[in-house]
């Protein structure tokens, strides 16, 4: 195998992997958005149940009071996932590029050595 074959396998994995490193964080992303709008609809209910609906309210529901920093935990983990998915594609670009280089010269190569 020659070196410039080994280099365009080797970004290829590279654009593989982060393009996985991408969609997996796209699934997080994804699974904790339903999950806040799972518990979201599980504070409603409890509101109306109880009938408060005032989070500073003595006798608000501890359940509720719990599902709604589970909610707020989970968003904040969401804007974090975001800037982390940013990086991601940013990265995945730079990938892409570097592999597509590699593809350009393994082919001038090739038809170099075709022609000779």
């Amino acid at each position: 195998m020659k070196p410039r074959e080994s280099l365009v396998r080797l970004k290829e994995f590279q654009v593989r992997e982060k393009q996985r490193q991408l969609n997996q964080l796209q699934t997080m992303m994804t699974e904790f958005e339903r999950m806040t709008k799972e518990l979201e609809t599980q504070i409603v209910f409890e509101e109306k149940k109880s009938g408060i609906s005032d989070p500073s309210h003595f006798a608000y529901p501890t359940f509720a009071k719990a599902a709604r920093q589970r909610a707020d935990n989970l968003q904040v983990s969401i804007r974090e996932l975001k800037v982390q998915q940013d990086a991601a594609e940013l990265a995945l670009a730079e990938a892409q590029a570097e592999y597509e280089k590699a593809s350009a010269l393994e082919e001038r190569d090739s038809a170099t050595r075709l022609r000779a």
